[in-house]
């Protein structure tokens, strides 16, 4: 008889924006609020959602560039995501690896199999300048099982996390990416997630390039 597998809990939060890091709380904290499977979370569930509404009423707030405001709400994502993940530790214990009480919890599994993180110079080979102002090419390494690439940038200011993200799907690699209607003067970050056959890898770390 074949042990079952562990369910384990997707909890890579390098370069997870802001929004999606509030995304995923919220479904943790609606999951597990009332969950007889989970009846005892190592972290208070209002304590949590107070953590989750406070850390979204920052980041509304550092819009403004504030690097008070912003520190406190690195600060509070910092806090944020340690609840989750001892959440998550807790969740992968008690779920008896079964699919649909760990997903009960309103947490995503991770692929079932490992998959080494990419550094930054095996994900992204390359960002160069285009022909054109405003235009970058950027080159994705090949991975061997890929299915296909996604490929997301964002605005970056003093190196902090864009607040969004635009995703363009990528099926050759063979040539760089050409990215058109970039501002010029303006630093951006890319990152490259993989689909395999048994689902996507992480993204990965940023790379970051000054468009001209």
């Amino acid at each position: 008889m074949s042990k079952a597998k562990t369910i384990r809990p997707l909890d890579g939060f390098t370069g997870v924006p802001d929004a999606d890091v509030v995304s995923r709380g919220i479904a943790v904290h609606t999951g597990m609020t009332g969950n007889s499977n989970f009846p005892n979370p190592p972290v208070d569930l209002t304590a949590f959602k107070t953590g989750i509404d406070s850390f979204s009423a920052l980041i509304a707030e550092a819009l403004d560039g504030s690097k008070k405001v912003v520190a406190e709400k690195n600060k509070q994502r910092h806090a944020v995501i340690k609840m989750l993940r001892l959440l998550g530790r807790y969740v992968e214990v008690n779920c008896k690896d079964d699919m649909a009480i760990f997903k009960s919890s309103g947490f995503e599994p991770a692929l079932t199999a490992h998959v080494a993180r990419q550094s930054l110079s095996q994900s992204i080979r390359k960002i160069q300048h285009g022909p054109n102002s405003g235009q970058l090419g950027v080159q994705i390494k090949a991975h061997p099982k890929a299915l296909s690439y996604d490929l997301r940038y964002g605005v970056t200011v003093n190196g902090g996390i864009p607040a969004t993200w635009t995703i363009q799907l990528v099926t050759s690699v063979k040539t760089p990416v050409t990215l058109n209607g970039l501002t010029p003067g303006t630093t951006y970050a890319f990152q490259v997630r993989v689909l395999e056959k048994r689902g996507f890898t992480d993204w990965s770390d940023s790379a970051t390039f000054m468009c001209t």
